[in-house]
C-alpha cells in the first residue's frame, strides 16, 4: 500500500495542471539564445568601435552646397548627445516593462492571471520572471539588431552629411575643381581629422533616429496592448503619444544640426519602426500570455466518415404497415399498381 500511494502522489505531481515540463527550454536558453545574443553585440561592437568594416568612399562634387553645412562640432555637444539617447532608450522600456508586469500580476483577477508554470530539470519558471525576461530579452535583442542594420547601411553607401566638406576640408586648387559640376573621386582628397572625416561620411541612415523609434514603438505597443486602465481614457494615448514624440523629436534636431539629411532621419524612423513592429507581432505574439493546453472533449454523438455530426432519430413503425389488403383492398390495389421505388426515406 505504501509503495502504490507514492506511486500515485508522483503521478498526480507529474500531471499536476498548470505545470508544463519541458526538458529543452534550459539548454535552449544557454546554448543557442545566449549564443545568438552574444554573437549580435559582439557584431554590433565591431561595427560600431572597430576598422573591421571598411566605410565605403564616395566622391563629391566641387563646391556642393548640399554638404557644405557649417561644422556643428562632435555629437557630445548636440542638444541630444549619444549619452542621453542611449540612458533614456534603456531605461525607459525597462521601468515600463518591470512596473506593467508587477502591476498586472498584483491586480489582476486570479482567473484572468497567467498559470502556467514551465518547469526544467532543476528549476522552475513563473509566469511573472518569464514575461519579464521573455520581452526584456527581445528588446535588447532587438536594439543591437538596429545598431547593426544602421551601421551596415551607414558602411555600405558610405552618404556624406551635410557638413561633410566643412569636416573635410578639400584643397580644391591641388584637386583642380574649375567649375562646381567637377566630380571628385581622389580618396585623400580630404585635409581634415580622418576621425571626423570618417564619422561626416557615415550618414545614411540615422542610427539615432532608428534607435530612438525602436525604442519608442516597443515600449508605446506594449503600453497599448498590456496596459489596462479603468477609469481614464487619455492615459495610455497620453504615454504613448509622449514617446512618439520624443523619438521624433531626435529626428528633428539631428536635420537641424547639420548632422543628417531628412532622408536619412526617415531610412533610419522606418528601420527602427520595421523591426519593433517585427518583434512585437512575430517573435512575442503582441505580449499575449501563454494559454494553457485543455485536453480535447470526448465526441457526445456518433459522426460520419466526412466528419459531419450525425442525429440518431428514433424508429418509429408506421400505422400504415398494420393494414392488410382485405380490410382496405383500394390502398392494397393502389400499393400494388404503383412501380417499385428503390428509396424509401422513411
Amino acid at each position: 500500500m505504501g509503495w502504490f500511494g507514492e506511486k500515485n502522489k508522483g503521478m498526480a505531481a507529474e500531471q499536476k495542471p498548470g505545470v508544463k515540463s519541458s526538458s529543452t527550454i534550459l539548454p535552449c536558453f544557454l546554448f543557442v539564445e545566449l549564443v545568438i545574443m552574444a554573437g549580435t553585440v559582439l557584431l554590433a561592437y565591431y561595427f560600431e568601435y572597430t576598422d573591421t568594416f571598411p566605410v565605403h568612399i564616395q566622391g563629391f562634387f566641387c563646391y556642393d552646397k548640399s554638404f557644405s553645412k557649417p561644422y556643428p562640432g562632435p555629437d557630445e555637444r548636440s542638444k541630444i548627445p549619444p549619452v542621453l539617447i542611449y540612458s533614456l532608450v534603456t531605461a525607459i522600456p525597462t521601468f515600463t516593462i518591470l512596473v506593467g508586469e508587477l502591476c498586472a500580476f498584483f491586480t489582476k483577477a486570479e482567473e484572468t492571471q497567467e498559470k502556467t508554470i514551465v518547469t526544467a530539470d532543476c528549476c522552475y519558471f513563473y509566469p511573472l520572471l518569464r514575461r519579464i525576461v521573455r520581452f526584456l530579452g527581445v528588446y535588447a535583442f532587438g536594439f543591437f539588431t538596429t545598431t547593426i542594420f544602421s551601421n551596415a547601411g551607414q558602411v555600405v553607401t558610405g552618404n556624406q552629411t551635410p557638413h561633410f566638406l566643412s569636416a573635410c576640408r578639400p584643397n580644391y586648387t591641388a584637386l583642380g575643381c574649375q567649375s562646381p559640376m567637377q566630380y571628385i573621386t581622389e580618396r585623400r582628397a580630404c585635409t581634415g581629422n580622418p576621425l571626423v572625416v570618417m564619422s561626416a561620411r557615415k550618414s545614411f541612415p540615422c542610427k539615432d533616429a532608428a534607435l530612438s523609434v525602436y525604442s519608442a514603438l516597443y515600449t508605446v505597443m506594449y503600453v497599448t496592448l498590456v496596459f489596462r486602465t479603468k477609469g481614464t481614457r487619455l492615459t495610455k494615448p497620453t504615454i504613448s503619444l509622449t514617446l512618439l514624440c520624443l523619438a521624433m523629436l531626435v529626428g528633428v534636431v539631428r536635420v537641424a544640426e547639420y548632422r543628417n539629411h531628412w532622408s536619412d532621419v526617415l531610412a533610419g524612423f522606418f528601420t527602427g519602426g520595421a523591426i519593433a513592429v517585427f518583434l512585437v507581432t512575430c517573435v512575442i505574439n503582441n505580449f499575449r500570455q501563454l494559454q494553457p493546453c485543455t485536453p480535447p472533449l470526448l465526441a457526445q454523438h456518433p459522426e460520419s466518415v466526412l466528419g459531419v455530426p450525425m442525429v440518431t432519430l428514433p424508429c418509429v413503425e408506421s400505422p400504415l404497415d398494420n393494414l392488410n389488403g382485405s380490410q382496405h383492398p383500394a390502398l392494397a390495389l393502389s400499393a400494388s399498381s404503383q412501380p417499385y421505388n428503390a428509396y424509401q426515406p422513411f
